[in-house]
């Protein structure tokens, strides 16, 4: 080893024994340098053209804890089947449900007609067994809803004859129990939609619950969509034109002729002579088993629209849902309530829910009984109990449907057009106009009138001498000048008379008010 690097251990091993030697200060070395407590790091402002992520950052989403969800039974149809507490749980949520939901989906089916004496179609005394032996069908009644009733003149007439039979039984019937609470949600404005797979037309006697044929592809689309058509329309086979259905057209295997297409036939080939393109024949607008919706694409719209919608409430009351697509419908539009916190899905039927995996753990309150017990147990009134403007229209339509109906309009008082002015201590009463005889005729007015417009008109009086003055404003005088020269001369006062005159007011097209039937009429 070299001296040079003798010397240099020797340096460092005596700087290594002073600094051991001397003593250490708070501010000797970086390490002795803590931080006070409570002290945190600060972070450096974002930069101003860092962009909005950085600026406003979204909050997460707070994510609770998933409901345990459980179905509850209620049994109508006994009342000794279970215990107090549960029933009056079970109806608690089912009460809950109908008066307090704001986005409710009813799908429904045949049963909530069968009140109104139209069987439904599966049950024993249903269509299916009754057709089969009215009309000596080898299988069920079901073949006469099916597409292939057009194939041979024997199942043609059968089909005719049922047909006429239900619509002189759809006709005769009248809204239900149930039908009515339907529309008393909708007149509320919380049916968020009615799905319904019956034919008879019921609910569209209610005009809360009118729907609209054809059905629209786009928004808005009526409160009622009905997935299998009805018996109030007919259809042209050819030209596709709808009217309003005729019973009496349908009689014996041969289908009646288009009215619209024999009107257009006989212009092409009797005006144009050109060659006939024939003649459609007519049919009841009613889907069959096996063959094609003409809405089947309206309603995959309204249904897409609802889903995003996000209902809180869905009610199945009155199917069978043996209809592979009205299971889907279903199936998706419980999930999406379920998936939400206070959703609440209720089955009302006679009979339990069907089996299926696609319809497993749907349901948090299963109801066995008739719909219309569960319309007495929410007791919410009468669909017209409900104060909404109705048009001249609508008030025709009602009465022909229900009978005669008076409409009730009360007009709420109002305060004396000048009590608003304060008139001070004095106490001054304002002219009366000479055509209100009473301040009461005042209080008697619309609330849509304007204030009455004030006219002035000034009189000059007589001079003490006699003599009738000039008027002053063919002089340049203007109307402060006018009564400070009466108040110094004191002859030629000047008098003001006010006149109100009434606008008049525009007619109204709407009936504004209550409609309610005459204690002479029952109701059903």
């Amino acid at each position: 080893m070299d001296s040079g690097a003798e010397e240099t251990s020797d340096v460092s091993t005596l700087t290594m024994v002073s600094e051991s030697l001397i003593p250490s200060s708070p501010l000797s070395s970086i390490r002795s340098i803590s931080p006070p407590p409570g002290f945190g790091a600060l972070t450096p402002p974002p930069c101003q053209n860092g962009g909005d992520d950085l600026m406003h950052r979204a909050r997460k989403r707070r994510k609770g804890e998933p409901r345990i969800r459980t179905t509850r039974y209620l049994d109508l149809t006994s009342a000794t089947s279970q215990s107090d507490y549960d029933r009056t749980e079970s109806l608690d949520l089912m009460l809950k449900a109908l008066r307090n939901r704001r986005k409710i989906v009813v799908v429904a089916g045949a049963g909530i007609s069968v009140s109104a004496g139209i069987p439904d179609f599966r049950s024993s005394r249903g269509l299916f067994q009754t057709l089969k032996g009215e009309h000596k069908l080898k299988g069920s009644g079901k073949q006469l809803f099916d597409a292939s009733v057009y194939k041979d003149d024997s199942s043609t007439s059968s089909f005719h004859d049922m047909v006429r039979k239900l619509s002189s039984l759809a006709s005769d019937a009248k809204p239900t129990l149930f039908h009515r609470l339907l529309a008393r949600l909708s007149s509320e404005g919380r049916l968020l939609r009615l799905y319904t797979q019956n034919v008879d037309g019921l609910e569209s006697h209610l005009p809360p619950l009118r729907t609209q044929v054809p059905l629209n592809h786009r928004a808005p689309w009526p409160q009622t969509i009905q997935l299998h058509g009805g018996l109030e329309k007919m259809i042209c086979q050819k030209c596709r034109h709808v009217s309003d259905f005729k019973p009496h057209l349908f009689d014996g295997p041969v289908p009646p002729p288009c009215p619209e297409c024999i009107a257009h036939d006989l212009a092409r080939t009797e005006h144009a002579g050109k060659r006939s393109h024939g003649i459609g024949k007519l049919r009841p607008r009613m889907v069959l088993y096996n063959e094609h919706n003409p809405d089947e694409d309206a309603i995959g719209a309204v249904t897409a629209a609802d889903f995003r919608t996000r209902p809180d409430a869905v009610i199945v009351v009155g199917t069978s849902m043996k209809i592979p697509a009205v299971r889907r419908i279903v199936h998706e539009m419980c999930r999406i309530v379920r998936d939400r916190r206070d959703g609440t899905t209720i089955w009302i039927n006679k009979d339990p829910p069907p089996a299926g995996k696609d319809l497993e753990n749907l349901w948090d309150l299963v109801v066995e009984g008739d719909s219309d017990e569960v319309a007495r147990l929410a007791d919410m009134g009468e669909w017209y109990d409900w104060v909404e403007n109705y048009t001249e229209s609508d008030l025709e339509r009602i009465q022909s449907t229900q009978g005669e109906v008076t409409v009730e309009v009360k007009t709420p008082k109002k305060k004396p057009a000048f009590a608003h002015i304060d008139l001070g201590p004095a106490g001054m009463t304002p002219p009366r106009s000479p055509n209100l005889k009473n301040i009461d005729d005042v209080n008697t007015r619309q609330s849509s009138c304007p204030p009455p417009r004030l006219k002035l008109s000034f009189t000059k009086k007589k001079a003490s001498g006699g003599l009738a003055l000039k008027n002053p404003a063919s002089s340049g005088l203007q109307l402060s000048e006018v009564i400070k020269k009466g108040d110094r001369g004191g002859s030629g006062k000047s008098s003001i008379k006010l006149k109100t005159t009434k606008p008049k007011q525009q007619q109204q097209t709407l009936l504004t008010g209550k409609i309610s039937k005459p204690a002479a009429v029952q109701r059903t």
